[in-house]
């Protein structure tokens, strides 16, 4: 059974007990709005002072306070991907798959289209260490498939947009069958136990496919929704303290590869405290701890991470690279910085929303003639017709009077009664009077 929106006191079949009176959640959640800045500022301090990139010299001397902190910006990523789990349960709730493919299309390629526009053109026309990819690469691009083409991607992060469509893709599946408590718990069960069975596997479609190191985030956030929706309970517990316990084990590996990246020895109990907050942070959403936090502002900041996340990279790098032997490094950081938030607020109101409204248009359209083509007979409206024009035929095949139907079911053919003989004879002549 396909279940929408439940009002207060009411509770769909497959509901675990006691989750009676909770009512649906409607609307945005304010704190997951700033939830998304503080991750999207995460990865990008990691970027602008941690990372090995744009800056001669150690960042550990030119950034000597935030130099620590910022090495596990990484982390962000992380938190993106339980918000994503959470978000995409809760806006896929008593949707089709047409909405579900429609709402992820307008929300993820008009700012990646024109991101990609943008800073391959801040790398075209300031040369320094980025060489620009070319122009097959920039197509592939396009398509956000670079990864499983084993094409260069335009800016490093992009790499999360391909893990972000394979879980949309597995999870299309739950919205194929109608979004419930038990299939949702079903999908992270099967979906966990095969990606704690190809984690130590050689890699192969599978794996890539169920993203054996990132998953666990991403099924946090679809239980801590179900906490959110249904109330809490041992078994979405027990799910939540799984995917940590995988979660911290797979970042580990993430760590020791950032060791290069940063070019210092951080320590890696920094990602167990990190991770904590996170998990202790949504366990609070889905608790209603920060249902108080509704600040006018949050919206727009949640609405800015996705442009400011995209946008950020290669544009920073290169700015530092042309500007840090003339600049403070702590300005040229923050004027950065102020710089790109500005160019994104623009992204998304110049850019992303009028063409997500029209991506929208034509895409629900598209979807509505899909589902004309693919009624049954009975189910297609009927088609207006005009009034038949006699065919042609031979003398006296004209069209039959008014109720002598030849196709019709339930008329009976009524011709003309036969002549009697005496009608039939020829009439007599009158006598002519003399």
């Amino acid at each position: 059974m396909r279940i929408g929106k439940t009002s207060a006191g009411s509770r769909p079949a497959d509901a675990p007990q006691g989750s009676v009176g909770r009512q649906a959640p409607r609307g945005r959640i304010g704190i997951l709005d700033g939830l998304r800045l503080c991750a999207a500022l995460m990865v990008v301090l990691y970027h602008y002072v941690a990372f090995g990139e744009g800056w001669e010299g150690s960042q550990a001397r030119l950034f000597p306070v935030l130099f620590r902190p910022s090495a596990y910006g990484w982390l962000g990523v992380e938190l993106f991907f339980m918000i994503s789990g959470f978000v995409i349960c809760m806006s896929s709730w008593g949707r089709s798959v047409s909405h579900f493919f429609t709402s992820r299309v307008i929300r993820l390629f008009p700012a990646y289209w024109l991101a990609i526009v943008v800073t391959t053109a801040v790398v075209f026309f300031m040369p320094g260490g980025i060489t620009p990819l070319p122009w097959r690469d920039l197509l592939v691009n396009l398509t956000m498939l670079q990864r499983p083409m084993g094409v260069d991607e335009v800016e490093g992060v992009y790499w999360t947009l391909w893990a972000e469509m394979r879980f949309y893709l597995l999870f299309a599946l739950v919205v194929w069958r109608g979004v419930t408590y038990r299939r949702v718990v079903v999908f992270c069960c099967v979906w966990a136990t095969v990606a704690a069975l190809a984690t130590r596997g050689d890699a192969n479609p599978l794996t890539d496919l169920v993203m054996a190191q990132d998953c666990w985030f991403f099924i946090a956030g679809l239980a801590f929704y179900l906490m959110y929706r249904f109330g809490q309970n041992l078994l979405l517990w027990g799910m939540i303290a799984f995917c940590f316990a995988m979660g911290n084990h797979t970042a580990m590996a993430t760590w020791r590869a950032t060791l290069d990246n940063v070019g210092h020895n951080v320590p890696g109990w920094g990602v167990a405290v990190v991770l904590t907050v996170f998990f202790v942070t949504m366990a609070g959403v889905s608790l209603g701890w920060f249902r108080r936090i509704d600040w006018r502002w949050l919206p727009t900041a949640g609405a800015l991470t996705y442009p400011l996340y995209l946008l950020h990279e290669s544009i920073g790098w290169e700015v530092f690279h042309r500007y840090q032997y003339t600049v403070n490094q702590w300005v040229l950081v923050g004027g950065t910085l102020a710089g790109v938030l500005v160019l994104s607020y623009l992204v998304h109101r110049l850019v992303e929303k009028p063409m997500s409204k029209r991506l929208k248009t034509g895409l629900t359209k598209a979807f509505e003639q899909i589902r004309a083509e693919g009624a049954t007979p009975h189910e297609r409206p009927p088609t207006p017709v005009g009034p038949a024009r006699p065919e042609p035929g031979p003398p006296g095949s004209g069209p039959l009077p008014h109720g002598h139907d030849l196709d019709s079911p339930t008329r009976t053919l009524r011709l003309p009664a036969a002549p009697s003989p005496a009608s039939a004879a020829p009439p007599r002549s009158r006598p002519v009077s003399g």
